[in-house]
């Protein structure tokens, strides 16, 4: 039997998810359907490059795919410069309790 995963909980403003306490950025909102699909596509076989290039201990590809997972996740606005316009900071990274969702996250049935 394969257990449903559920997703990440979301801050209530849709900028983060929280995954074992820690927030990350979301993709941009404004991306079509079709934009993510095809960002995400390019961010998988980033990824799964980052793993054939290790297990072929080959550094320059790795190094190659990385960047590529880099840029993906730029184009997806999970990483560079924010997608929101209010000024309000960025806390990629941070843990939950530690930010102005700390509130909202202890009463999140989380991970």
């Amino acid at each position: 039997m394969s257990k449903e995963r559920t997703p990440p909980p979301t801050t209530p403003d849709g900028r983060h998810i929280v995954v074992r306490g820690r927030l990350w950025r979301t993709a941009d909102p404004r991306l079509s359907a079709a934009q993510r699909a095809a960002l995400v596509a390019q961010l998988m076989d980033a990824r799964r490059a980052v793993a054939a290039a290790r297990r072929a201990d080959d550094k320059q590809a790795a190094q190659t795919a990385h960047a590529a997972v880099g840029s993906a996740k730029t184009a997806l606005g999970e990483r560079g410069p924010v997608w929101w316009d209010d000024g309000a900071p960025d806390l990629n990274r941070r843990m939950a309790r530690n930010t102005l969702y700390a509130d909202w996250f202890a009463t999140v049935d989380g991970d």
